[in-house]
C-alpha cells in the first residue's frame, strides 16, 4: 500500500514556508492505518499545469493507491487543484467533498468557500484536503471511514485502521 501526500503551495515549493499540512497528513495516517503502508510526500506549487501532471505522474507512473492532496481548494486565482482533479480523474465521487465541507463548517464558516473533491483514477483514489494544517483531523476524520471499501472497490491496496479510532468520530443516530 503506497500513499501520497501531495502538498500544493507556491511559497512551500519554493522553500519559503515550511509544509505543515502534509506532515499534518502523515501523523494522522500513523495514528491510524495499522496495516503496513508506505508514504510518498511531493511538493508542487499553485496551478493547474503542475497539479495535473503531479497526479497523472502518482497515478499512472508511480501507480499509488491513494493520493491526499493539501492546498490549493479556495477560491483565489492560484487555486485550480479541483480543475486538475477533475482533468485526471475518470470517476468523480461529490460525496467525500460535499462531507469534508459539512464537517468543516462545524469549526470554520469560511469552509463554504472550499472546493474539495474526489475521484478515481485507475486503481487510484484522490481526495482533496484543505490547506490549513488544523483542518486536516477534522477533514479526515470525516471522510476516512469510507477510504479503505472504496480503495477494495477499485482494486487498489488494502489498509485496515484502528476501528477504534474511527468510530470514535462517526456521529451517533438519535434513538
Amino acid at each position: 500500500m503506497q500513499i501520497a501526500i501531495l502538498t500544493i503551495s507556491d511559497r512551500a515549493s519554493r522553500g519559503q514556508y515550511e509544509d505543515l499540512s502534509g506532515p499534518a497528513i502523515e501523523e494522522w495516517l500513523r495514528e491510524t492505518i495499522v496495516s503496513p503502508f508506505e508514504i510518498v510526500r511531493w511538493i508542487v506549487p499553485d496551478g493547474f499545469g503542475p497539479v495535473r501532471d503531479a497526479l497523472v505522474e502518482l497515478c499512472d507512473e508511480q501507480r499509488v493507491d491513494l493520493i491526499l492532496t493539501t492546498g490549493g481548494t479556495g477560491p483565489s486565482p492560484r487555486d485550480e487543484t479541483p480543475e486538475a482533479m477533475r482533468a485526471v480523474m475518470v470517476k468523480e465521487l461529490p460525496g467525500f467533498g460535499e462531507q469534508l465541507r459539512r464537517a468543516s463548517l462545524v469549526q470554520t464558516p469560511t469552509a463554504i468557500l472550499s472546493r474539495q473533491t474526489a475521484g478515481t483514477r485507475g486503481s487510484t483514489l484522490i481526495i482533496n484536503l484543505p490547506g490549513k494544517p488544523t483542518s486536516i483531523r477534522v477533514s479526515l476524520n470525516a471522510v476516512f471511514a469510507a477510504v479503505p471499501y472504496c480503495l477494495d472497490l477499485i482494486g487498489a491496496g488494502r489498509i485496515e485502521t484502528d476501528p477504534a479510532r474511527l468510530n470514535a468520530f462517526r456521529p451517533v443516530s438519535p434513538a
